[in-house]
Parts: C-alpha cells; structure tokens; sequence
C-alpha cells in the first residue's frame, strides 16, 4: 500500500510542477526507495494522470541518455524511455512560446514511425529497420521539472525522462535508403553551427537504441505500436532555449527541421 502512496504522490508533484512552471527538488532525497523499476511506475502513473486530465493520448515513445558522454556523467550504463503524448506535438512553422516551460532545452533526432508492431525480448537492429515505415528529421524539447535541471536516473525517468514537445520534420522517408549509422547531421541556433554529429552518436546505430528499448518494454509487458512514432535519442548536447531564438537540424539525405521560439 505505501508503494501506491508514494508512486501517486510523486506523480501528482511532478504533474503540479509541469502544470505551474515550479521546478521541484529530487525525490529521491525524500524518496530513499525511488530506484529505477519504481520510477518507471511513477511514469505510467503520470501518463495516466495526463491523458486523463488533459484528455490525450499515447502516441509514441523517446529515448534519453543515449550517448556514452551522457550516460558517464549520470553515472548509469544504460539509457532511459519516456512517453510521447498526442498533445506534446508541435508543427514546423509555428512560433514556440516558451512561457509553458521552466527552463526549456532542445535536441535534434530522428523519428522512427512505425508500420508493425516490435515486441522483445530479442529485437535486434535488422528487426526495427524492417518494422519502420518512415523516418524524419525530429527536434525534441526537453524541460526537466527538477531545480537547475539536476536529477539523478530514477528522478529522470519518474519525470517521463524529462519529455515535454516534440516537432516532426515534414518530409518522410523510407529507413532503407540509407546508411543511419553515417548519416551526418548539422545542428544551427541561428545561422550558427553549434553542433555537428553522426547517427553512430547514438549507442553507434539509432536502431540499437530502439531495439534497446523494444527489449525493455517487453519487462513491462509492453511493445511499440504499429503507428507510433519513436525519437531515437539526441545526436549532440542539448542546447538551452532563448525568446528569440531560431534552431535548425539538417540531416544528409532527409533535410532539415527548424523551430522558432518567442517569449
């Protein structure tokens, strides 16, 4: 019972603190028992929270902590999942207020849009190039509800691995023509090169973070839905979000995705 209790009264916090712009302290401080099996509870919860209050719904999934650098620095050998919800999807073209955020940050990835179903335990790499139909330029902004974005694994992964808006690039293309281990990517905030990468960046193949997490999903009696769109992780750091500021990923081969954002 007191499992419950804690699962629901981190969740309901973390929903506040979207909802009001106030960034939290870690739970884990107050929350000793909040390892990373409890915290991806804590997610679900939050999701179930969110559809029904703010009448969405599921559609897809994100990696976090993808990178080595990333995971070195957490401190964690593996990566995180969160949840994509109908109401998080933004469009190119459209000005990005930021007064919704605490202290909004943005990445470039590759959105991996699905055509069947991937359920583990043993997905390899083959196994999400066959099941995709399309993939797409993506940027993801991420906003943690953690104080000076500071958080420990299982605080991250409660907190939906800090999910908050996602853009999908409007050209689609199928996975077979290219090489997305090669693929390089060319990161802009406004004009300037900030960040330049490749698709290896990611675990050395974006398909190997997906597997990764068709694979963890299956712990959890889950599975990647026919429809669903999955980010694959970011190519490059993070980079902190002004007014004003206008962000561009272009990938070789499947163009570019741009957003701007004002107060």
């Amino acid at each position: 019972m007191i499992k419950t209790d804690v699962i629901d009264q981190i969740a309901f916090e973390l929903y506040e603190a979207e909802k009001q712009k106030k960034s939290v302290n870690k739970f884990v401080e107050a929350y000793p028992e909040l390892d990373e099996a409890l915290a991806y509870q804590v997610q679900e919860r939050l999701i179930e929270m969110k559809c029904k209050e703010e009448n969405t719904k599921r559609v897809g999934r994100k990696l976090g902590l993808t990178s080595k650098a990333k995971q070195v620095m957490m401190g964690v050998h593996e990566p995180s999942y969160g949840v994509l919800l109908e109401d998080m999807q933004l469009f190119e073209g459209e000005r990005i207020s930021l007064s919704p955020f605490i202290h909004a940050k943005v990445e470039p990835e590759i959105a991996f849009i699905f055509k069947n179903e991937v359920k583990g335990p043993h997905v390899t790499v083959a196994d999400i190039l066959a099941a995709t139909a399309y993939i797409a330029p993506a940027l993801e902004i991420i906003d943690s509800r953690f104080q000076g974005f500071s958080f420990t694994l299982a605080d991250a992964v409660a907190d939906n691995s800090s999910s908050s808006r996602f853009i999908i690039g409007e050209r689609f293309y199928s996975p077979e023509n290219f090489d997305l281990k090669l693929m390089g990517m060319v990161f802009k905030q406004n004009s300037e090169v900030v960040a330049t990468g490749a698709g290896a960046a990611v675990m050395g193949h974006p398909a190997r973070a997906i597997a990764w997490l068709a694979n963890r999903l299956f712990k959890v009696g889950q599975s990647i839905q026919p429809g669903e769109v999955v980010l694959s992780g970011s190519l490059s750091a993070a980079m902190k979000i002004e007014a004003g500021d206008h962000f561009s990923a272009s990938f070789d081969g499947l163009g570019s995705v741009e957003a701007v954002f004002t107060e």
